[in-house]
């Protein structure tokens, strides 16, 4: 007994000395525990300004993830000027079904959306993807719902002879492959003829954009096809069609910019061959079609990023700067639109790797403050964490990055 008590407070001791949170930077920057750190799992979480002022998080939290039916989505929201957040609430929960990978959104209308996963059959790939809407969510802590639908896409046969165009035009991954084993890009190519297969099992994780002819893009992606498409609404969100899909080697959850010239970036997770690296697409028919997906020399360990668009023009990202583990969570700048990424800052540097910080949702608040939540899990002490901190901290350093 007294030893699993030495060995707790040895792991205490070096996680406070080789770790950096943010919470130990400048003045100008704020960090807070969303919640107490607590032992169910808490993860994927979304963040969202209000028309107030106040923030509304939320989180999927359970004994698990896709295999836990428990699973469900919790909130809770900052009030504006106030530094504590409110008592956590259930946001969704299908009886019976995991529910996961929520994404909170105010569409022009200042109508409240929240997209979601119910996971059927304990896979992700059987998921089904959710929304529900409110007009009314000021008053309360937790917003009083008043519709709720599930978004059903059906890709054509574009499809699936996107998928096998853009991998014959892509170079080989120069790995060995047996006679008699089937090669990768035919499996998926064969899988995405089959209607049940490419029209189910497309997840959230990212905020959606507003493109500035109105157009909503909803990021999407599969882990049964192991790569994204986006939604497309061209009527506020009533109706939804597939993009065609951005093809690549393990892209998924992507974060999607626009730029100036009207074309469109999405960032990556990078779930394929080492070395991992954030991907990269373009689109420039404002997110029909899309460019096949390129590693970036940006680091990505599998973990999801987000990157925003900020009212200067700035983008900034935020994502783990490794390629194995979790334990650091970095910002970057860029000025130039992602053709470079020269700044950088830390949230969380843990160099004892005991500590796992990811899944950051990131927007920028009406008073140019830039608010992110992401998990923060110590051991078995698990939370959600929110930071906020003006663009300018990350400059502040005076350093750019290596």
């Amino acid at each position: 007994m007294i030893k699993t008590y030495v060995k707790k407070f040895v792991i205490l001791v070096l996680y406070c000395f080789f770790c950096t949170p943010l919470s130990g930077q400048k003045v100008g920057v704020n960090s807070e525990h969303i919640f107490p750190p607590q032992g169910q799992h808490v993860h994927g979480s979304s963040i969202v300004e209000l028309p107030n002022g106040d923030l509304l998080a939320c989180w999927f939290q359970g004994s698990g993830e896709r295999t836990a039916n428990d699973v469900l989505i919790r909130g809770t929201r900052l009030k504006k000027g106030e530094s504590n957040w409110s008592e956590t609430f259930v946001l969704a929960d299908t009886p019976n079904h995991p529910d996961c990978n929520p994404v909170l959104f105010i569409d022009v209308n200042q109508k409240l959306y929240l997209y979601w996963i119910v996971v059927q059959a304990a896979r992700w790939e059987s998921s089904i993807l959710k929304y529900r809407t409110s007009s009314d969510y000021l008053e309360d802590d937790a917003p009083n719902w008043d519709w709720q639908e599930i978004i059903l896409l059906k890709p054509d046969s574009k499809f699936e002879n996107t998928i096998k165009e853009k991998f014959e035009s892509m170079s080989p991954r120069n790995l060995a492959w047996a006679e008699y084993a089937p090669r990768y890009e035919k499996m998926i190519w064969e899988s995405a003829k089959e209607p049940k297969k490419k029209e189910t099992g497309w997840m959230t994780r990212i905020h959606p954009t507003v493109l500035s002819n109105g157009r909503i893009i909803l990021p999407l992606y599969s882990d049964g096809f192991n790569m994204s498409l986006v939604g497309i609404s061209d009527d506020q969100g009533k109706t939804w069609s597939p993009s065609l899909p951005i093809v690549g080697y393990g892209n998924i959850q992507p974060s999607i910019v626009q730029k100036e010239d009207g074309s469109l970036v999405a960032f990556m997770r990078d779930n394929g061959d080492a070395p991992g690296r954030v991907l990269v697409s373009t689109s420039k028919d404002m997110g029909y079609s899309w460019s096949t997906s390129e590693k970036m020399e940006i680091p990505n360990p599998g973990a999801s990023i987000e990157t925003i668009k900020l009212k200067n023009g700035d983008w900034i990202m935020v994502y783990n700067d490794t390629e194995e583990g979790r334990h650091n969570l970095a910002v970057n700048l860029s000025e130039d639109e992602g053709k470079t990424w020269p700044w950088k800052r830390y949230l969380e540097k843990d160099e004892t790797k005991i500590g796992s910080f990811s899944y950051p949702s990131m927007i920028q608040s009406n008073d140019g403050q830039i608010h992110i939540t992401y998990s923060h899990h110590i051991k078995k002490s698990k939370t959600i964490k929110h930071v906020a901190f003006p663009s300018k901290w990350i400059k502040a350093s005076n350093r750019k990055k290596m």
